[in-house]
């Protein structure tokens, strides 16, 4: 053999090994899926015929299309939390626009209207993160909000109508008896994705995800890209719910939810990287399809359909971890700091094992007459400037909101019962804005609030069932568990390297599946008495929770402003690298903060459950972005290190406020949710706008 001839051997077999590194990811889940297929195959009564396969095809369709959308967006460095609310949205439109009484639809109209719903939606996106520069997921989840909002304006319960042509298309045969029509459908997408890809916006799209500001540097339109990957996104969450409503025949204004965790699961089952510029739909859809097969699984091993949550959940972290594996991936690090730490404690020079001799140099000051005279101490507004530039306006349109209250509805300004009213239903936001509030100062976000609420407040429920003395014991039990759960959220940022995203949004999951398991899908169990009174009774004209209040806002001032745990969690929001070189501990300080918040959520789990005697399944699904947006609207920076307990305390007593004038109207319930998320934009656009000024 000629040295060209083995040249060119070697050359090949180095581009064959690196595009199997390239692609490790989705070739990694094609096997899995392959094992998973023999698995089914195993335990069912009979070999897979075409009948199975055209099944599981169209099962796992909708969570593929959707999670394609989601990947692209990913691959650009962004997140988007609207996408179900989105395939809702379509549903909801398809449903109620179709005529029951016309012979057939038009299968290409429909399915471009549900593209052109989603491309829309993605535009709206795209706008306020690629050219307003606001944070992807601030924005995706205000429009996940205002479009549950408008969803429900469009259609409140499931009905309506969907064409059986519908159906008969996408869930019917290509080929009869060879190829089912899902798979023709996602092979399309895919067909048009590697077209995509071979194009200049493809790689543009992989330079942005990668490092947005080379890709600038080198003249790469970063906000076009950006705002065109949510565009195309949103076309693919509008073909989702088009394959959901042919599948389902009606619609459900909250059909689209719990397909979120799934999509965020099939992305990294698939192998592409959060952060961005790595992997591809190829592998999602794989990944989608894995979580059906494991969910079925499950099924035909008679465990119940509660435990789906908890398997995605588990997933999605154990899937987020191993593709995060890399020499210089947090675990890796912290473990390497590990060996480093043992081997100092061994030879004895651990910082705590010398001993302690004050190096600090000596510097003479001045002798008392040598001392000119004191300074005189600035005035408190030239002291708290920047906390009263970002927290006033919130009390500015509190007070404007209480005037137009007593003009509109009248009995507010001079009413005990309004003001008792408004503090008591601002407690639970109150709570909440320590634990989220924090969470945002070091930068993170705790979407695991929902169902700690909800799990938190089934569980006390049941253990408490209406007896007092149960109560001494089962709120340390509550209590203790949102200390766990605040622990492996901390622990799995902070020494996995696991994004505070993933994290909290499947733990938030792996908590409704167990609160579903734990109740059997009905809560049982009552508020004890002593609670009830303590959330609903009066003290004169005070309800006894407004006096607590009181001394929980002290509380939490002090605590961020004046300990040395707030400082640390400021040091952290202003900077990991910085804190780290300031002697902050970086990964102590975080765990602490996202037990702090998963003890807050307890806290409101249990304050719900006394005022309304009972807990219930998604009881804390009102509550998350509620949650973030009064800490924003209060004037804390959404990326960490600015923000002040006080100004979140406005923005509660605002949002509250705001809320009881709506519920004195004939708005409809859908209006609120709306609201919330464009007041949460408004107030990030202002502080953006502060901050560059």
């Amino acid at each position: 053999m000629t040295s060209a001839a083995v040249s060119l051997s070697g050359s090949a077999g180095f581009s064959l090994r690196r595009a199997l590194m390239r692609h490790r990811g989705a070739l990694i889940a094609a096997a899995v899926l392959a094992i998973l297929l023999f698995i089914v195959d195993w335990i069912s009564a009979g070999p897979l015929t075409y009948f199975d396969v055209s099944f599981l095809s169209s099962g796992g369709a909708t969570s593929a299309l959707a999670a394609i959308g989601q990947t692209i967006v990913i691959l650009s460095g962004g997140f988007d939390l609207s996408a179900g609310a989105v395939i809702s949205l379509v549903n909801v439109v398809l449903a109620s626009s179709m005529d029951p009484m016309a012979p057939g639809a038009s299968i290409l109209l429909w399915t471009a209207v549900g593209i052109g719903v989603g491309m829309a939606v993605g535009a709206f996106n795209g706008f306020f993160i690629a050219v307003l520069r606001m944070q992807p997921i601030v924005v995706t989840l205000s429009t996940m909000f205002i479009l549950q909002g408008v969803t429900l304006l469009v259609m409140d319960k499931p009905g309506g109508f969907v064409s059986p042509d519908l159906g008969t298309f996408y869930l019917g045969d290509a080929i009869t008896g060879w190829l089912p029509m899902p798979l023709v459908v996602i092979g399309v997408v895919l067909l048009a994705w590697f077209w995509l890809k071979g194009t200049r916006f493809g790689t543009a799209l992989y330079a942005v995800g990668s490092d947005p500001d080379s890709a600038a540097a080198v003249g790469i339109n970063v906000v076009l890209v950006r705002f065109a990957v949510y565009v195309i996104a949103g076309g693919c969450y509008g073909l989702a719910g088009v394959f959901i409503s042919a599948q389902t025949g009606s619609a459900d204004p909250l059909v689209g939810n719990p397909l979120l965790l799934s999509m965020f699961a099939a992305v990294v089952v698939g192998g592409t990287r959060l952060g961005g510029g790595q992997g591809g739909p190829v592998g999602t859809v794989f990944g989608a399809y894995i979580l059906m097969m494991v969910v079925n699984i499950l099924l035909v091993l008679n465990v119940s359909a509660y435990y789906s949550t908890i398997a995605e959940g588990t997933i999605l972290v154990l899937a987020a971890l191993a593709g995060s594996l890399s020499h210089a991936s947090v675990l890796a690090v912290q473990l390497r700091a590990a060996r480093a730490r043992l081997a100092a404690w061994r030879a004895g020079i651990l910082p705590s094992q010398l001993e302690p001799i004050d190096r600090r140099l000596k510097i003479a000051g001045p002798t008392q007459n040598q001392r000119g005279p004191a300074s005189p101490r600035p005035a408190f507004r030239l002291r708290n400037a920047e906390t009263l530039r970002y927290a006033l306006p919130a009390y500015v349109c509190l007070l404007i909101i209480v005037v137009v209250t007593q003009v509109w509805l009248g009995r507010a300004i001079l009413n005990p019962g309004y003001w008792n009213s408004l503090l008591v239903l601002s407690s639970f936001l109150a709570v909440l804005a320590l634990g989220q509030g924090t969470v945002i100062l070091t930068g993170g976000l705790d979407l695991s609030v929902p169902w700690t609420i909800g799990i938190s407040g089934i569980i006390l429920a049941g253990m408490v069932n209406g007896s007092d003395a149960a109560l001494l014991y089962a709120l340390p039990v509550v209590l203790v568990m949102a200390c766990a759960i605040g622990f492996a959220n901390g622990f799995g940022i902070a020494y996995l390297g696991i994004s505070p995203i993933v994290m909290t949004l499947a733990t938030n999951g792996i908590l409704q599946g167990f609160a579903l398991v734990y109740s059997q899908g009905t809560p049982a169990g009552f508020s004890s008495p002593m609670l009830r009174w303590f959330m609903t009774a009066k003290l004169g004209f005070v309800t006894p929770i407004v006096l607590l209040m009181i001394v929980f806002v002290a509380v939490a001032v002090l605590l961020l402003g004046r300990t040395p745990f707030g400082r640390r969690v400021y040091g952290v929001g202003n900077g990991l690298r910085a804190a780290r070189l300031s002697g902050i501990g970086v990964e102590r300080t975080l765990i602490l903060v996202y037990m702090l918040s998963a003890v807050c959520a307890a806290l409101v789990g249990i304050m719900l459950t006394g005022f309304s005697g009972q807990a219930s399944l998604g009881m804390g699904d009102d509550y998350l972005l509620p949650s973030i947006a009064v800490v924003v609207v209060g004037g804390a920076l959404i990326t960490g290190g600015r923000g002040h307990y006080l100004g979140m305390l406005g923005g509660v007593l605002l949002l509250t406020a705001l809320q009881m004038l709506l519920a004195g109207t004939t708005l409809p319930y859908a209006t609120r949710a709306i609201l919330y998320g464009l007041v949460v934009l408004s107030a990030v656009m202002a502080l953006r706008e502060r901050r560059l000024q």
